[in-house]
């Protein structure tokens, strides 16, 4: 039996199509950004918390949440300063803004000047979850979020930079 060789052709790009989609650092059908790759952030940042992806904050913000350790959300998350600068370089160099990379979902309709320190402070977030009422206190109650920021809760690969509609 001949397989046609155009029929072959668009096999192959459809499942390029599909493989790009499913590895783009941001999708139509949610956000898949970057994990943590460097070993302290994971470290100091997950001793506390779950590990965010820098691409979820711009360069800028990371730049205020790491200036400010002592003041962490209500703890003192101060590091040694040659830790801290390390941690602080690696959010900047994988920041949704970095090295001319670009991420519109992320950084669409945030004011070039804002540096939000909560990504749930940021219009895709907004967007996603206030807009569509899905962090509603019954929703994070059934899921048994502690909080709006616990990613984990209704999204299961956050830790590995999937936030898809779960």
């Amino acid at each position: 039996m001949r397989i046609n060789a155009t029929f072959v052709a668009l096999l192959a790009l459809g499942g390029a199509v599909v493989a790009t989609a499913a590895t783009s650092p941001i999708f139509a059908e949610g956000l898949r950004a970057r994990p943590v790759q460097d070993a302290l952030t994971r470290k100091e940042c997950g001793a506390c918390h779950m590990v965010y992806p820098a691409g979820l904050l711009p360069a800028r913000s990371w730049r205020a949440m790491m200036g400010d350790l002592e003041n962490h959300f209500g703890d003192n998350a101060s590091l040694e300063a040659d830790a801290t600068q390390k941690i602080a370089a690696y959010l900047e160099a994988n920041a949704a803004d970095a090295g001319g990379a670009r991420r519109a979902k992320i950084l669409r309709d945030l004011d070039a000047a804002a540096a939000p320190l909560r990504i749930t402070e940021t219009p895709f977030w907004k967007r996603k979850h206030e807009k569509r009422n899905r962090v509603a206190a019954a929703t994070l109650k059934r899921k048994g979020a502690k909080s709006k920021s616990d990613c984990k809760a209704c999204h299961e690969g956050a830790e590995q930079g999937v936030f898809e509609d779960d």
